[in-house]
């Protein structure tokens, strides 16, 4: 028995020198805007074989947002990356001994899980054929990173009922700012809140630019105590990028 499990033990090992590192990196470019890096937490990349599940690699993209002009305003043309060296990326080496059908998954950015995405994608990966060339493994993370800020709680109803103060914070998801007219403009975004109970809309609140960047204000007309939940939104039509936060509110008499 002794002999069979030396013989198993050097089969592997033989295995295992034919295992080559094939580096991979991975991006994240948040939709419409740039590059999710550490300023935002980072976005968790985790690596996998795609047909047994096994966990190749897993880690956190670190960097900067990259370059706007490159990103946003330059022509796109093939071949051209639009990562700078010091954009975001995760950078990973596995050792496979075979083309493995590899997928990539993120999940982010961190810095507020509520607003957090997943996107994933599939491709072969060839032993010793890297995948750090240019924009390398490109993700695109879809969405707008939304956090909503009720005002301190509990509130008290007063004969006329209560006003809710509510203000919401709308940024990229690489946390780039919102603002009328500037670079990513809010006027063509719809910010409202909404006020739920018992899973039902009882008040809406459209949210409006307060004079500091990526915060809108608006307020709730609250007649009756009870526990609510307010939900705030920021949809841009233009694309589809939509983020959601939440928050309870209790009003008292």
């Amino acid at each position: 028995m002794r002999n069979a499990w030396l013989l198993l033990a050097a089969l592997a090992a033989s295995l295992s020198a034919y295992a080559v590192p094939t580096e991979i990196t991975v991006r994240v470019l948040a939709k419409d805007a740039k590059f999710i890096g550490s300023a935002m937490g980072g976005v968790r990349v985790t690596i996998t074989d795609a047909e047994t599940g096994e966990l190749l690699a897993q880690g956190i993209t670190e960097g900067g947002v990259g370059d706007t002009e490159r990103i946003l305003e330059q022509p796109r043309k093939r071949g051209v990356p639009l990562a700078t060296e010091d954009a975001a990326a995760f950078h990973a080496s596995i050792d496979i001994d075979r083309p493995r059908h590899v997928e990539v998954s993120a999940y982010g950015p961190l810095i507020y899980p509520d607003a957090a995405n997943r996107v994933s994608a599939t491709q072969w990966v060839v032993p010793g054929k890297h995948i750090n060339a240019g924009d390398a493994w490109l993700l695109e993370m879809p969405g707008l990173f939304v956090q909503i800020t009720p005002a301190s709680a509990p509130f008290h109803l007063g004969r006329k009922g209560v006003r809710i103060p509510i203000a919401a914070r709308v940024v990229m998801m690489c946390g780039c700012t919102t603002t009328p007219g500037g670079l990513w403009d809010s006027s063509r975004y719809e910010i409202e809140a909404m006020l739920m109970q018992a899973g039902k809309v009882v008040a809406r609140a459209p949210l409006s630019y307060s004079g500091n960047a990526s915060e809108y204000r608006g307020e709730f007309d609250v007649s009756a105590a009870g526990a609510y939940e307010a939900l705030a939104y920021a949809y841009d039509a233009a694309n589809g990028n939509t983020g959601v936060a939440r928050a309870n509110i209790l009003v008292e008499r």
